[in-house]
Order: structure tokens, then C-alpha cells, then sequence
């Protein structure tokens, strides 16, 4: 640990890691039927991260991975509605709308959870050189 961190905050911000994790989860999985969603939860997600590195600040995360990971993400979220689409499974089923808004709500957390942490990284370690 870095002589300038508190053992405090670096203790409290390590508890409240799962409680972060599961409300985040928790956004992401209600979006279709309570205030939130995919863009919610992945923020909350993100601020597992970046609260992270606030309390360690080690740079252990890979940013390329992190990367490819959204661009996954990024194609399966152009792609799952297309396939919905196409094979009419929308409009037969309640189960398959629901089953469909989780999903998506799911990868577009994943993603902005990615893509945030991406650019508070980008900030931290090449921009503010």
C-alpha cells in the first residue's frame, strides 16, 4: 500500500466492493421494470474500478482487454436484435421480450461499465502526463 493512502479508506472501499457489484447487478437486471437499466448499472459497476484505483493505485488492469471486451459487447448488442428480429420471437412470447430486455440491459452494462472504465484509465495514465 502507498504510504499516502489511508488504511481507512482503502479498508472501507474494499468492503463495499460486493455491495457495489450486487446494486449494479441489481440496476441492470430491474431496468426493464423499475427507473434504470443497462447505462445505470454499468456505471455503478465502472465505480468499482475507478474506486478501486482510487484506493490502490496500481495500474494491474489492462486497458487492450478491457477494449476487446466492449467491442464484444458492442456486436452482440447489434446483433441479439437483429436476430429477435428476424426470427419473429418478439412478438410471440412475453417470456422472450423479458428474456430480451435483460439481455440487452445486460450487454449495454457491460459495455458502458468498459467503455467508462476505459476512459477514466486513458485519463489517469496517458492524458495526464
Amino acid at each position: 500500500m502507498n504510504s499516502n493512502n489511508s488504511e481507512v479508506v482503502s479498508k472501507i472501499t474494499g468492503s463495499l466492493y460486493p455491495f457495489i457489484i450486487m446494486y449494479g447487478f441489481y440496476i441492470i437486471i430491474n431496468g426493464h421494470i423499475t427507473p434504470g437499466g443497462g447505462f445505470q448499472g454499468g456505471t455503478v459497476l465502472a465505480a468499482v474500478f475507478i474506486s478501486r484505483y482510487l484506493a490502490f493505485p496500481v495500474f494491474d488492469i489492462r486497458i487492450s482487454t478491457l477494449q476487446t471486451l466492449e467491442k464484444i459487447f458492442f456486436i452482440c448488442i447489434l446483433s441479439i436484435p437483429v436476430l429477435f428480429i428476424f426470427h419473429e420471437w418478439s412478438f410471440k412470447n412475453d417470456l422472450f421480450n423479458s428474456i430480451y430486455l435483460v439481455l440487452m440491459n445486460t450487454l449495454i452494462g457491460f459495455k458502458v461499465c468498459c467503455g467508462i472504465s476505459i476512459i477514466f484509465f486513458r485519463f489517469m495514465f496517458y492524458e495526464g502526463k
